[in-house]
């Protein structure tokens, strides 16, 4: 589904990736850890094109994407949920699904999807009318992740999306990511919540100062020893 192959990206003069080489396979979830400031947000930013990869390339399903816009990537069927449940505050809950949708025009899809989004959030269904300004942010997180699905999309990648909420919220977002890959949605996690992201992942990678420390299915980086030393207290 995505091979990224000796990426390299950079903010100015700051080198931000340095030979960056990973893989997901349709329908896994892989997961992306490492400390702040190891290059996992600019991965993904990368990926979706939001920032130009200065060497290597990256490519979806054998094509590559190295010259394509963000707006023809999510066309594509690319879905990225920023860190911190980012929503349009202003507009209602609904007006935000509806824009999770602005490039579709099958209408009897689209309102499925939104039946979804509403069946694994009934919480966006209650508060359909609400101003997403007012939601609490588990709330926002699911509204930036039920626009995502309003895509359809058969790639989605989410940075963060446990940061600042209480745990019980934690395990209602993981529950429903797994959920959303039983519709054959390859996954793509950046995490600080290691612990929570290599539970539910295929695989990992661990990123430390722009560059790829580690790899393994999720099962073995949660029982490697400098992984726990480093993420999870170990």
């Amino acid at each position: 589904m995505l091979k990224l192959d000796n990426v390299h990206a950079s903010y100015g003069r700051s080198e931000a990736l340095k030979g960056v080489s990973l893989d997901v396979n349709e329908s896994e979830i892989v997961a992306i850890i490492g400390p702040n400031g190891s290059g996992k947000t600019t991965t993904l930013r990368v990926i979706f094109g939001l920032v130009p990869p200065t060497e290597g390339v990256v490519t979806i399903a054998g094509r590559s994407l190295s010259n394509e816009p963000p707006h023809t990537r999510a066309r594509a069927g690319i879905a990225f949920g920023p860190e911190g449940g980012r929503v349009f505050t202003k507009l209602s809950v609904q007006e935000n699904l509806e824009l999770g949708a602005y490039v579709r025009s099958d209408k009897d899809a689209i309102r499925d999807d939104l039946a979804f989004v509403h069946e694994i959030f009934p919480r966006l269904a209650e508060r359909r009318k609400s101003l997403a300004g007012t939601l609490s942010g588990g709330e926002r997180q699911m509204l930036s992740i039920g626009r995502c699905l309003m895509l359809r999309p058969s790639f989605l990648m989410l940075d963060e999306p446990s940061l600042g909420l209480a745990p019980l919220v934690v395990e209602e977002i993981y529950s429903r990511i797994e959920l959303i890959r039983r519709r054959k949605v390859t996954i793509l996690l950046v995490e600080q919540n290691a612990k929570k992201a290599l539970e539910v992942a295929d695989r990992g990678y661990v990123l430390a100062l722009g560059r790829v420390a580690l790899s393994g299915s999720g099962a073995q980086l949660l029982a490697n020893e400098e992984v726990q030393r480093a993420f999870l207290g170990g």
